[in-house]
């Protein structure tokens, strides 16, 4: 089921998701760091994804993504990945193409993402 979730909520939820990637555990200071934001900002924001259903809190603080939260997180990295790795090969600079990539992942359709990652697959098997 796809929830209608802000922009800023899946920032958060894919920051969240890269953090516990690259160190196995997530703090709300990393989340601040690595999204550019003030902590009142991240504790605002992991506040309402708590309500929300989407994070929870462990026993030292550290944040853990939910099973919701996790499904929108992995859609967003997916996308994020896919969007840089098409950029770069159009010949676009890593770092434009990660911007880029961030700026129109959450607005692009199912339809069209979908039409994306067929056509990466195709490409990668020639």
């Amino acid at each position: 089921m796809m929830m209608n979730i802000h922009k800023s909520a899946e920032d958060y939820l894919e920051a969240m998701l890269m953090i516990k990637e690259e160190r196995g555990y997530v703090r709300s200071i990393d989340v601040a760091d690595k999204l550019g934001v003030t902590k009142p900002s991240v504790s605002y924001a992991t506040k309402r994804l708590r309500e929300s259903g989407y994070i929870t809190f462990d026993p030292a603080g550290m944040i853990v993504l939910l099973e919701p939260g996790l499904e929108i997180a992995e859609r967003m990295y997916e996308r994020h990945k896919l969007l840089t790795e098409l950029l770069i090969g159009l010949g676009v600079s890593p770092e434009t193409a990660r911007e880029d990539a961030c700026k129109v992942e959450h607005d692009l359709s199912v339809e069209t993402f979908d039409a994306i990652r067929r056509h990466a697959q195709q490409y990668r098997e020639r």
